[in-house]
């Protein structure tokens, strides 16, 4: 499983999947606008899942834990068009143009019906895909700023998500991580996002919850695991990368070890 993109370190690329599907964790670092030209992407949230297809346009905000599973739709691949707001880049613009609006929009994933504004954007935008050496800076500048002003002109309380430059402060760990286990993020990320160090993470964890958090992490990943096979009646192939696991074989593996069987005999039990 790849993607293929562009340019890994432009701001403006065109992400394209060759597999039959790619699976992805992702804590972004910066915001990021994005519109699907074909194919599916699902999203799933700690406490929702959305599926987006060809057409839909979406921001991500930065510091959104969330799993990604893109995949081919109607015989053809998935590709988007990719736009990533750095900080820098926001606060240059918040310099020019005043913040109307702090407060929080409470979607954690903001889409956008389709616009004639955001039509003739994207249309001036994927002839520079034809090129075979980087956007220049000038352009990319101009777009970034003319998507900013896009999106503002369509949602007037935007800005409470693009001025937030924040970095996540101190949470409570237990919560944090009853909402968020099925991730399957590096331990230095659930520090990051709890507002801890990795040191003073694993000190609370094991204060919170009497284990290291691996061990916590696979017992409640089987946990859910369990539950989606035996009540939902749902399959280990459509069951282990949205409980945190790796692979089948890793999670066929660790099911088998923790249960004594093998998830696909639970699911023939279930039939």
């Amino acid at each position: 499983m790849s993607e293929k993109k562009q340019n890994n370190y432009a701001e403006i690329v065109l992400a394209c999947i060759e597999e039959k599907y790619f699976k992805d964790e992702i804590v972004l670092e910066h915001h990021s606008f994005v519109k699907i030209i074909s194919g599916e992407m699902k999203i799933i949230l700690a406490d929702q899942t959305h599926t987006f297809g060809a057409g839909d346009m979406l921001l991500f905000p930065r510091n959104q834990l969330c799993t990604l599973i893109k995949y081919p739709k109607d015989g053809r691949n998935y590709k988007s068009v990719v736009m990533t707001l750095t900080t820098e880049r926001l606060k240059t613009f918040f310099t020019k143009n005043p913040i109307r609006s702090s407060e929080q929009h409470q979607q954690k994933i903001l889409t956008f019906q389709k616009n004639p504004l955001l039509d003739s954007f994207f249309s001036s935008i994927i002839p520079y895909f034809e090129l075979e050496s980087e956007l220049p800076e000038k352009i990319t500048a101009l777009k970034i700023e003319e998507i900013l002003t896009i999106l503002r002109s369509i949602d007037q309380n935007i800005d409470g998500i693009l001025s937030d430059f924040s970095e996540p402060g101190k949470i409570s760990i237990a919560d944090f991580m009853e909402k968020n286990f099925m991730f399957n993020m590096a331990i230095e990320k659930f520090a990051y996002l709890t507002g801890r160090s990795l040191t003073t993470f694993k000190k609370d964890f094991k204060i919170a919850f009497k284990t290291t958090p691996q061990k916590w992490l696979t017992q409640k990943r089987l946990e859910l695991a369990y539950y989606e096979l035996s009540e939902k009646k749902r399959k280990p192939v459509d069951v282990y990368y949205e409980t945190g696991f790796e692979n089948l074989s890793h999670f066929s593996y660790a099911f088998k070890k923790h249960f004594g069987y093998a998830p696909t005999k639970l699911s023939e039990q279930m039939l």
